[in-house]
């Protein structure tokens, strides 16, 4: 196991009626449909990307 720190998200609401280029950051953090999780490195890129879509996602 590597010592690199991880986040985890999970999809709490629709991407139905959003904006495209949020579509595209919610399936470029690994979601797909609704209640997935994903496990992602913990980054600055991964940070922003969760800031943008904070309205659909939960940080676990």
């Amino acid at each position: 196991m590597s010592d690199k720190k991880t986040v985890q998200v999970k999809l709490i609401r629709s991407v139905a009626g959003t904006r495209e280029s949020h579509r595209a950051t919610v399936r470029g953090l690994g979601l797909r449909k609704l209640n997935s999780e994903s496990t992602l490195e913990d980054s600055p890129a991964v940070r922003g990307m969760i800031d943008k879509v904070s309205y659909l996602v939960k940080v676990l």
